[in-house]
């Protein structure tokens, strides 16, 4: 199984997106500060996961809602409760 998932950091909420075939590794690594792309903005909470059958499903899920705006803007709206916090 493939995920694509939203980290919000808990020290300036901001959001990270990502896709791992293994979340709970993932995770752990992004709040234990080993993800050179987050270290700085640890600790994390996790919002939202996608599962995929298909690792190349997840990568073009990740990459529509890094790429295109519309796209993270429609899932933002989706969740809105939940990075509200």
């Amino acid at each position: 199984m493939y995920y694509v998932y939203v980290l919000k950091s808990k020290t300036d909420e901001s959001l990270y997106i990502g896709y791992t075939n293994d979340l709970k590794r993932r995770f752990e690594e992004h709040n234990t500060k080993q993800s050179k792309s987050t270290k700085s903005k640890a600790p994390f909470e996790l919002v939202y996961y996608e599962a995929y059958n298909s690792r190349s499903d997840a990568k073009y899920r990740e990459k529509q809602l890094k790429r295109f705006s519309g796209a993270f803007t429609h899932l933002k709206k989706r969740i809105y409760n939940s990075l509200a916090g």
